[in-house]
């Protein structure tokens, strides 16, 4: 059983719901990135997902957009930020997902990149950009290697999307509750718990929600319905208001716990 599986069971054992939080791997740079997992960590992350950040982050806010602009100024490339992993991981057990656009990881080298993730101790996947038609190649490569492949279902999604999503997805499945790009919102939409319910029809994987969920009360209202909540653009932008800082990871600590708890 792997880790984000093992996560998932314990917390329907405990009759509790998830968080996951997303952070930008290098920003504001590496030393800190691996402080920033240890603490979310610490705070009771379900699931930790780390963002590769890429020059064109299409499915990206500004908020998000900076932070990869913030974190390529280092020149870090897929190595770095498995290296970072890899020295986590003696320090925490918290899955860790890759969250990626494709030309990243390809650049890299698929193949590679499945074995040198494992190695390192990542858990599985998420690739923004990539469909379950175009999936193959990684999908092959990374159940090689025992990782998860994450994928992503939205409001437009057909049924017949779904199904198809339902076959290929392993870990959970991440929900976007709104069409559109990252970013935080005063309220979540509607449609995100339809979109769940409809999900529930094909798969019976855990579905965390994210996009835009910025608040306590925002996360209350998710975790009605969904196995998770994941919040990126809320904490990246604290992460970015707190530039300079030199205790980032305790603030970003504080921060969540008032999301999460």
């Amino acid at each position: 059983m792997g880790r984000i599986e093992a996560a998932f069971i314990e917390l329907k054992r405990s009759g509790k719901k998830g968080f996951i939080p997303f952070i930008t791997a290098g920003d504001p740079d590496l030393e800190t990135t691996e402080e920033l997992l240890v603490e979310l960590s610490q705070e009771g992350a379900t699931v930790i997902e780390l963002g590769v950040p890429f020059s064109d982050p299409m499915a990206d806010g500004p908020v998000i957009q900076r932070a990869s602009e913030r974190a390529l100024r280092h020149g870090l490339g897929v190595g770095d930020i498995l290296g970072v992993v890899a020295s986590v991981r003696r320090r925490i057990e918290k899955p860790i997902v890759l969250f990626s656009y494709f030309n990243p990881l390809l650049q890299f080298g698929l193949k590679k990149l499945a074995e040198e993730a494992k190695a390192a101790g990542v858990d599985g996947v998420l690739v923004t950009d990539l469909s379950p038609e175009e999936s193959g190649e990684l999908d092959g490569e990374l159940r090689a290697n025992d990782l998860d492949m994450i994928f992503l279902i939205a409001p437009t999604s057909t049924d017949e999307r779904l199904k198809l999503i339902a076959e290929h997805a392993r870990g959970f499945i991440y929900a976007v509750s709104r069409a559109g790009v990252t970013g935080v919102q005063t309220s979540v939409s509607a449609a995100a718990e339809k979109l769940v319910n409809r999900m529930r029809q094909f798969s019976s994987l855990p579905i965390a929600v994210g996009f835009g969920i910025s608040n306590a009360e925002q996360v209350k209202d998710v975790h009605r319905y969904a196995d998770a909540v994941v919040i990126g653009s809320a904490i990246v932008s604290e992460i970015e208001r707190l530039e300079g800082a030199t205790d980032v990871a305790e603030r970003i600590g504080d921060f969540v716990k008032e999301l999460s708890d």
